[in-house]
C-alpha cells in the first residue's frame, strides 16, 4: 500500500484543509508520514513556506512550525493566519532566503522540513539542499516541491511559443533564457540526483499538477473530486508523473 493509498486511513488523525487538484498527492504523502509518526508532536520546518498554506494545518494537528520566507509580507499574513487559527503559540515566522537557512536553524533540530518550490529560484541549490539535511534529525524526511521541465517546455508549444519550447527543452537547466522568471526546472532525475548527493535518501517521486493546468476551468471546477482521484491516480505513473508541472520528491536522513 503506498501512501497515497493510505490517505484515507490518515484524515482521521489529520483533518488538513480539502484535498485540491494542486494540493492533494502532497498532503497525501504528508498525511502518511504524520500517521507513520502517529502520536508524535513533530518540529516542522517549512521554507519558504510563505502564508502557511501547510504551516498552519501542520500547527492545527499539534505541531510546532518554523517558516522560513523572504517576504515580510507573507511572514505577517502567517502571523495573522495562524493566530486566527488559534495556533500562534505553534506557528514561528522567520525572515530569512533559503540561501542564508544553515545560519537560522539549528543543527539535526527538525523531524520534517517542507522545501516547496525554493530550488528553482536559489542562487544555487546545492547548499540550500545540504542545509536542510543538516537541519533534519537522523530519520527525518524532507518533502521537496520542483517545477518541471517537460510541463514548462509543453506548455509554451502549447501556446504557440515553439522557440522558448525548444529552449527550454534543450537546456541542461531547463530555463528559456535570461528573461526565465526561474533559475532552474527539474526532471524526476536530475533532482533525485540533487537530493541524493547531500545525503538524503529518495524514497518517493509524484507528479503534481499531472492535468490541472491542461483542462478548462469549467471542467476543473465542476468536477473537483474527480480530478483530483485522477491526479492520485496518475501522480506515480510514467510518463503521467514526468509531465507534470511539478515534481514532489519526498525524502529521508539515513537514521
Amino acid at each position: 500500500m503506498t501512501r497515497l493509498d493510505r490517505v484515507e486511513q490518515t484524515r482521521a488523525r489529520f483533518t488538513g484543509p480539502p484535498l485540491t487538484p494542486r494540493t492533494a498527492v502532497i498532503w497525501s504523502v504528508l498525511r502518511a508520514e504524520l500517521e507513520r509518526r502517529a502520536g508524535g508532536r513533530l518540529t516542522v520546518l517549512d521554507v519558504g513556506g510563505g502564508t502557511g498554506g501547510f504551516a498552519v494545518p501542520l500547527a492545527q494537528a499539534g505541531h510546532r512550525v518554523t517558516v522560513v520566507d523572504a517576504s515580510p509580507d507573507a511572514l505577517a499574513a502567517l502571523t495573522r493566519r495562524a493566530a486566527e487559527a488559534g495556533v500562534g503559540d505553534r506557528v514561528r515566522a522567520v525572515q530569512g532566503d533559503g540561501d542564508a537557512l544553515a545560519g537560522l536553524v539549528e543543527p539535526a533540530s527538525v523531524d520534517l522540513v517542507l522545501c516547496h518550490s525554493v530550488l528553482e529560484v536559489v542562487d544555487d541549490p546545492a547548499p540550500v539542499v545540504t542545509a536542510l539535511v543538516t537541519a533534519l534529525r537522523p530519520g527525518g524526511a524532507a518533502s521537496v516541491l520542483v517545477a518541471g521541465q517537460a510541463a514548462a517546455a509543453l506548455g509554451r508549444a502549447m501556446n504557440g511559443h515553439l522557440d522558448v519550447a525548444a529552449a527550454l527543452a534543450a537546456d541542461p537547466a531547463g530555463t528559456a533564457g535570461p528573461r526565465d522568471t526561474l533559475r532552474r526546472r527539474y526532471d524526476a532525475d536530475r533532482a533525485a540526483a540533487l537530493l541524493a548527493a547531500a545525503g538524503l535518501t529518495v524514497e518517493e517521486i509524484h507528479g503534481v499538477r499531472v492535468l490541472a493546468d491542461l483542462l478548462p476551468a469549467a471542467v476543473a471546477d465542476g468536477q473537483q473530486a474527480a480530478l483530483v482521484e485522477l491526479e492520485r491516480a496518475l501522480a506515480a505513473r510514467p510518463p503521467y508523473r514526468d509531465l507534470a508541472a511539478q515534481l514532489h520528491l519526498f525524502a529521508r536522513r539515513p537514521a
